[in-house]
C-alpha cells in the first residue's frame, strides 16, 4: 500500500498554497448559518421534542448538525471537484499509476486525504461552538472520531460519484442532491415533524445518519440510534470504496 505517498502529495500541495483556505472554507458557511437560524430563528423556538429527548436550546440542536454538514462539504469538495481535474484534465493519476502505486492506491489516498480535511474543519467548527457555549458534555470530544467517520463515507461517495462525471456541468446534478439532503436531513427541524411516508425516506439518507451521529454524541446520549447509525455510515464507505476502486481501475489500467 503506497496510498500515503499520494496523502503527502497534497499536504506539500496544500502547504504551499492554500493552508488557511481549508479550515477557512470548513468553517465560515456553517458559522453564518449557525448564526443566522441557530442563533437568529434559536430566539423564537421554546422547547421542542426529539425522539422523546427533550431539547431546550434550539441553536445547540442545530449546531451538531451543520458540523455534520461542515465534514461532510469537506470531503466531497476534495473527491469530486478536485479528483475530477486531475482524472480529466491534469492527468495525475495517469503517471501515478505507472509508477508503484496503483489505482486502488490513488483511491485510498484520495478517501484518506479527503477525510483529514473533513475532520480538521470539523474539528475547528467545535471550537467555535463551544466557545459559543453550545457544547454541554466533556462526550463532544467523541465527536472528532465521529467526524473522521462522516468524512469517510462521504470522501468514499463522492470518489464513486467523481468516476462517473464527464463535464464540468454535470456537477450540478451533484448538487441536486446535496443541497435538498442538506434542507430536509433533520439539520434544522427533528425528524418527528414529518409524515410517516417521508420519514422512511428521509432516514435512508446519508447525512441523516452523521446527523444523527454526531447530534447523539455532542448531547452524551448513546443507544440504539447512534449504533444504526454507526453501522450504516460504515457499510455505506465500505460499499462506495469497492466501487470506487472498481471505477478507478477501469479507467487508469484497462
Amino acid at each position: 500500500m503506497h496510498a500515503y505517498m499520494l496523502v503527502l502529495r497534497h499536504y506539500w500541495v496544500l502547504k504551499r498554497n492554500r493552508p488557511w483556505g481549508l479550515i477557512v472554507n470548513g468553517v465560515f458557511e456553517p458559522f453564518l448559518y449557525l448564526l443566522s437560524i441557530g442563533l437568529g430563528i434559536g430566539q423564537l423556538v421554546s422547547t421542542f421534542t426529539d425522539h422523546g429527548r427533550a431539547v431546550t436550546d434550539y441553536a445547540a440542536f442545530v449546531a451538531p448538525a451543520l458540523l455534520a454538514t461542515s465534514a461532510m462539504n469537506s470531503a466531497i469538495y476534495e473527491t469530486t471537484n478536485l479528483v475530477w481535474f486531475r482524472l480529466r484534465f491534469e492527468k495525475v493519476y495517469d503517471a501515478i499509476v505507472t509508477t508503484p502505486m496503483t489505482p486502488t492506491d490513488v483511491g485510498h489516498g484520495e478517501i484518506v486525504a479527503a477525510m483529514l480535511r473533513g475532520a480538521l474543519a470539523s474539528s475547528c467548527f467545535l471550537g467555535v461552538i463551544a466557545a459559543l457555549g453550545l457544547v454541554h458534555s466533556l462526550w463532544a470530544l467523541l465527536v472528532i472520531p465521529g467526524a473522521l467517520l462522516v468524512a469517510f463515507a462521504f470522501a468514499a461517495g463522492g470518489l464513486a460519484a467523481a468516476t462517473f462525471i464527464k463535464a464540468q456541468h454535470h456537477h450540478q446534478y451533484l448538487q441536486l442532491v446535496m443541497l435538498p439532503m442538506f434542507l430536509f436531513a433533520t439539520t434544522f427541524y427533528p425528524l418527528s415533524v414529518y409524515p410517516a411516508l417521508l420519514r422512511g425516506i428521509v432516514v435512508c439518507l446519508p447525512l441523516y445518519h452523521a446527523i444523527e451521529l454526531l447530534r447523539s454524541v455532542c448531547m452524551g446520549q448513546f443507544g440504539a440510534p447512534l449504533l444504526i447509525s454507526t453501522v450504516y455510515l460504515v457499510l455505506f464507505g465500505a460499499a462506495s470504496v469497492w466501487l470506487a476502486d472498481r471505477r478507478l481501475t477501469r479507467m487508469l489500467v484497462y
